[in-house]
C-alpha cells in the first residue's frame, strides 16, 4: 500500500473529534453514546441509527465482508416492489380500493427493506409512488385523513414533484380546509406551471371560497365547528 499523504493526513487527525460510545445488542456490533448508552441521543448531539443499520445487516450475512458500492442494487426486491405495486395499481383500476389499499402498503413495507448502502434514492423514487397511490386509495375509500397524510409523505420524499401537492389538495378539499388547499396547490404549480389538472382545481377552490365569503353566517358556522374526526383506515 502506498504510505498516506502526510498533508492529508494532517487534514484528518486536525479534524478528528473523539467521541465516547458503548456497544451494545446484539454481540456488540451498535453504537451508542457512553454517558447515556441510546443509539440516538439529543444530550450528546449523536445519532448512530443509519450506522447500527448498517452493522446489524453485515451481522446478519457473515458472508458479506463489506457492503458493495451504492450502484449495485437488488433486482430481486426491485422487482418485488414493482410487481407488488402494479398488482395494487390494477386492483385501483378495477375499484377494488380496500384490496388496492393493502397492495400498496406491502409494497411500501418491501421498498423499506432495501439494505442502507444501496442509493437512497431509490427507495424515495419507489416510495413517492407508491404512497402517492396509496393516498388515492385512501381517498376513494373516503379517509381523507389518510390521504392527507400519504400526500404530506410524498411532498417530504420529493418535494419538486407536483402530485404530491395535488393529493394534498384534494384530501384537504374533502376535510373543508380550502385556504390549505390553494396554498398546497398553488405550491404544486410553481413546480409545474400550467398543470391543467391543478390550474383546474384551483380554479374550483376559489369557486368555493368565494361562496363560502358571500355567507359570513355559514362561513362563521365552519370556522368554529370542531375538526372531523378521522375514518377508520
Amino acid at each position: 500500500m502506498r504510505p498516506p499523504d502526510p498533508v492529508m493526513q494532517a487534514l484528518i487527525e486536525q479534524s478528528f473529534i473523539p467521541v465516547d460510545i458503548t456497544l451494545g445488542t446484539p454481540d456488540n456490533v451498535t453504537a451508542h453514546c457512553g454517558p447515556h448508552s441510546l443509539e440516538k441521543c439529543t444530550d450528546c448531539d449523536v445519532d448512530y441509527t443509519t450506522l447500527n443499520r448498517i452493522s446489524k445487516t453485515l451481522h446478519m450475512n457473515p458472508g458479506l465482508r463489506c457492503p458493495p458500492p451504492p450502484n449495485v442494487v437488488s433486482q430481486k426486491l426491485s422487482a418485488a416492489i414493482s410487481n407488488t405495486k402494479e398488482e395494487g395499481n390494477a386492483l385501483f383500476k378495477a375499484g377494488q380500493h380496500e384490496k388496492a389499499l393493502q397492495r400498496y402498503t406491502m409494497a411500501a413495507n418491501i421498498a423499506a427493506q432495501r439494505p442502507p448502502w444501496e442509493a437512497s434514492q431509490l427507495m424515495r423514487e419507489e416510495l413517492s409512488t407508491i404512497l402517492s397511490n396509496r393516498s388515492a386509495a385512501y381517498y376513494e375509500l373516503g379517509d381523507y385523513v389518510s390521504a392527507l397524510t400519504d400526500a404530506e409523505s410524498v411532498i417530504t420524499l420529493k418535494r419538486p414533484w407536483s402530485k404530491g401537492h395535488f393529493r394534498k389538495a384534494r384530501a384537504l378539499m374533502k376535510l373543508e380546509k380550502y385556504q390549505e388547499a390553494k396554498d398546497a396547490i398553488q405550491l404544486g404549480l410553481s413546480f409545474e406551471v400550467g398543470n391543467s389538472e391543478m390550474t383546474q382545481m384551483l380554479s374550483d377552490i376559489d369557486v368555493v371560497m368565494r361562496r363560502l365569503q358571500s355567507r359570513p353566517e355559514r362561513r362563521l358556522k365552519r370556522d368554529t365547528a370542531p375538526p372531523p374526526l378521522p375514518l377508520s383506515a
